[in-house]
């Protein structure tokens, strides 16, 4: 729901390590306030929606001059030293944009699903659990999308919005998801009532798909910090990770009744588990009541064969008996 009492800001650049760091070290010097953010990295690109306030004021910045500091000194921050033209800084009042959607739009914006990961850099996913997206026309009416992928939470949704933002309109659909797996299947046209018709259309689908699922997944080791909020609460935790070679992959930022809590996605900045070693000495100096280890995901377990032969089972079963009704359906129109 929009909101007066702080300001929005969206950033897009390069991602690095260290770079939610230096963000929030400059919004802590211009004693701005982050009170929720959500930052989403993919592809060796970042993204983020941070909501903030004047420290003093405990509201919305309204200064021009002031904002028009804050957008200058936020976007050499994001350029580094080799990104000189992709760096994107928005400051605005709130509107009513689902933050979550809005990441979706930024980075499809910055065409992250085209980006090829720095070199040394793990992929978010490996082998057999990386997305499979697969499109099949169906008599020069529709397209059959279908998506065959790890489970998780708001994986709906961000299919959903992803083929809405590129224009596309769903027309039936099924999900079917299992222990692990998950399966769906979209009947779907452009806005223009025209199925995909070019071999570069259907390319560029199939990566925005694989991008939209990939961009949530969570990467690493959980990290939840539940303290006293403070300004520069978020910059001293982030100089912490930075300090002892923490990339964060992801990270959901939230306040409420003066009190921090805070969720981060860590890997080692090449990608791989961080040493246990380093985690009991992060909450150490943070405090070990107020960082809990939560969850490592990169120990998941793999998708079983079972689980992957029965979800595309249920999909070939489905996809048979939809389009036996659909031919019947057409049969009389």
């Amino acid at each position: 729901m929009p909101a007066e009492e702080h300001t929005s800001i969206e950033l897009a650049g390069t991602d690095r390590p260290g770079l939610l760091s230096e963000v929030c070290a400059v919004l802590a010097d211009l004693h701005c306030n982050v009170v929720n953010a959500e930052i989403w990295t993919h592809n060796a690109r970042a993204a983020a929606v941070v909501h903030v306030i004047d420290d003093s004021m405990g509201c919305a910045i309204s200064d021009p001059k002031r904002l028009s500091t804050i957008k200058e000194l936020l976007c050499n921050v994001l350029k580094g030293s080799d990104d000189l033209k992709t760096a994107k800084t928005t400051l605005s009042a709130p509107g009513v944009m689902h933050r979550e959607r809005r990441l979706h739009q930024i980075m499809f914006a910055d065409r992250d699903y085209e980006r090829v990961e720095k070199a040394g850099v793990r992929a978010v996913e490996e082998g057999s659990s990386r997305p499979q997206v697969t499109l099949l026309n169906i008599e020069k009416d529709y397209t059959v999308v279908t998506m065959r992928s790890k489970d998780r939470p708001k994986l709906l949704f961000d299919i959903v919005c992803t083929l809405t933002d590129m224009q596309y309109v769903v027309f039936h659909g099924m999900v079917n998801t299992g222990r692990i797996e998950a399966y769906q299947e979209f009947y779907i046209r452009h806005v223009d009532g025209l199925p995909i018709s070019s071999e570069a259309e259907r390319v560029r689908v199939i990566q925005c798909l694989e991008a939209a699922i990939e961009r949530r997944a969570s990467e690493g080791l959980e990290l939840e910090l539940c303290t006293d909020d403070r300004l520069g609460l978020l910059s001293d935790i982030t100089r912490i990770f930075r300090e002892n070679s923490l990339c964060i992959r992801r990270a959901l930022i939230s306040t409420k009744g003066g009190k921090a809590k805070d969720t981060f996605y860590v890997t080692d900045v090449t990608g791989n588990p961080v040493d246990p070693k380093i985690i009991d000495s992060i909450r150490a100096q943070i405090g070990h009541t107020a960082l809990q280890v939560k969850c490592n995901s990169s120990l998941a377990p793999k998708l079983p064969h079972q689980e992957t032969t029965m979800g595309h089972f249920f999909g070939n079963l489905f996809k048979a008996r939809t389009f036996q009704n659909f031919k019947l359906i057409r049969s009389y129109s």
